[in-house]
């Protein structure tokens, strides 16, 4: 099998393993342990800069960058990501986590054609058509705004799109965010040391893990980059579906989340928009790919 798809598959099934993990730390709050992440994460990110030896480039990069707007905001927008996810698989709401994460792509092309003023091809409208649906039925049929998925889905999406214009890499740019972010973090240490709150030191285990969150957070994403280099973006676009799946399966069958009427009427609609988006994105490279054009780009 191809190199590149094994990392890939790999990367995906540790991110799609992620609830398990912050199950085994449900008795300590979300804002410890996405503190905890942050520093630990930035910690590991700086061990990678330094093994690499490109601080002077990172420097170089922030200091030469003229829209500084989009250095910062990515490190809001990741940070209320990761307390949102954390709180809700800690708060027995997974299967909603694998929604938002369902919808991400979705949003990503809805954001693209909004801000960035890209077209979409017909059937690219009506598999986004169809996941407006979804949500609207489901908040119909549930009586409840999917907030939890919508808000995973947006923040990521508009990380994730901000980035883009971005003149920092994936590790530089995780290194950068953690290092803005650390800086409450160690606020809220503080905080919870002067009032005896924190349960860092409670038990070596919760110690264990709570270090171990910098390490399952950067080791996937080095992974990732090494993936992306080795396959076609597209072919990722497809394995992407394996997290969210992963996540969906884990609160169903080993969580033993419910799945009422509404969350199963809203998922039918957005895997059906996903199908179409899918088969429509491959047609569509097929073709060019065979096209005079398409074979000269190549």
């Amino acid at each position: 099998m191809n190199k590149g798809i094994v990392l890939a598959f790999s990367a995906y099934i540790f991110w799609g393993v992620h609830p398990v993990y912050w199950k085994l730390l449900q008795k300590v709050p979300a804002y410890e342990i996405v503190s905890n992440r942050i520093f630990f994460s930035f910690l590991f990110f700086v061990i990678i800069l330094c093994f690499r030896k490109r601080w002077p480039e990172l420097i170089a990069k922030i200091r030469d960058c003229r829209k500084k707007w989009t250095l910062i905001l990515p490190a809001f927008l990741i940070g209320t990501n990761w307390l949102t996810y954390i709180w809700a698989v800690n708060a027995n709401y997974i299967i909603e986590t694998s929604l938002g994460y369902f919808i991400c792509p979705l949003l990503s092309v809805f954001l693209g054609v909004y801000i960035l003023k890209e077209r979409l091809r017909n059937l690219q409208w009506l598999a986004v058509s169809i996941a407006g649906i979804g949500v609207l039925v489901m908040t119909i049929i549930y009586g409840q705004f999917p907030w939890i998925s919508l808000y995973l889905a947006g923040s990521w999406a508009l990380y994730g799109l901000i980035r883009k214009k971005s003149p920092l890499g994936p590790v530089e740019g995780l290194a950068l965010e953690t290092a803005v972010l650390s800086i409450g973090a160690i606020i809220y240490f503080f905080y919870l040391g002067f009032t005896d709150q924190s349960l860092f030191f409670s038990a070596w285990p919760v110690t264990t893990l709570l270090i171990g969150t910098g390490l399952i957070s950067g080791a996937p994403l080095i992974v990732f980059i090494a993936a992306s280099r080795l396959i076609k973006f597209s072919l990722i676009g497809i394995i992407q579906y394996i997290y969210p799946t992963m996540i969906f399966l884990i609160g169903w069958i080993i969580y033993d989340e419910p799945l009422n009427e509404a969350k199963l009427t809203g998922f039918a609609f957005i895997w059906i928009a996903l199908v179409i988006y899918s088969v429509e994105g491959l047609i569509y490279l097929g073709r060019r790919n065979k096209s005079p054009a398409g074979g000269k780009q190549a």
